[in-house]
């Protein structure tokens, strides 16, 4: 596993990462799919030999809510349709922790479920908050799943200035998958989980 011996530094420059992604300029972006509520982009990721994702989409509620559904706990795995299990490992102060969490298996399949253990962090960013996670290299492994591996990604959330009530939430999501999968499988199936992701958080709030 990574080294988690001082917390708080690890923390800060994951969320100095996200910071710097959410400052990357318009033009370095293509648009992957479009839908009537959300846009998700894609450029090619410096972490690894996949895609960076970035999306966007106004969610009719307030910050401290839609991070409440996001965020590590309980509220998480009541709508996430592609999340099956989730436990947290580890909590630390200053809403730290490491969860492990498993996926459903997409495409018919093609892509089967996977495992995640990441280490995430929310703290308040602008007038929002921002939530924020990266995979760890934990020793346990289960050998129903294949192990994936989340390099920096967040999310977000901060009031619209003109109606407080609702919220902008853009999300950057660099997922490495593993496995035998066809990078065009891979595409095809993070847009839309993006989308959908958009989809089953407006019916849960």
């Amino acid at each position: 596993m990574e080294s988690l011996s001082d917390v708080a530094a690890f923390a800060t420059k994951l969320k100095n990462t996200l910071i710097q992604y959410h400052s990357i300029e318009e033009d370095k972006w293509r648009v992957a799919k479009k839908t009537k509520d959300v846009t998700v982009w894609r450029k090619p990721s410096e972490e690894f030999n996949g895609y960076l994702y970035k999306a966007q989409g106004v969610i009719d509620d307030l910050v401290n809510s839609i991070i409440d559904h996001i965020r590590p706990g309980p509220c998480r795995l009541d709508w996430d349709s592609l999340m099956t299990s989730l436990d947290i490992l580890e909590n630390f102060e200053e809403n730290c922790c490491v969860m492990r969490y498993t996926t459903a298996g997409q495409l018919w399949n093609i892509i089967s479920p996977r495992e995640f253990v990441d280490f995430s962090y929310t703290v308040g960013y602008k007038e929002g908050l921002l939530s924020c996670g990266i995979s760890l290299d934990w020793d346990e492994k289960r050998p129903e799943f294949v192990r994936g591996y989340n390099h920096p990604c967040g999310w977000f959330c901060v009031p619209l200035k003109d109606n407080p009530n609702q919220s902008l939430l853009t999300g950057y999501i660099q997922t490495d998958l593993r496995g035998m999968i066809p990078q065009s499988a891979v595409d095809t199936a993070m847009a839309s989980t993006l989308t959908n992701f958009y989809g089953d958080l407006r019916k849960a709030l």
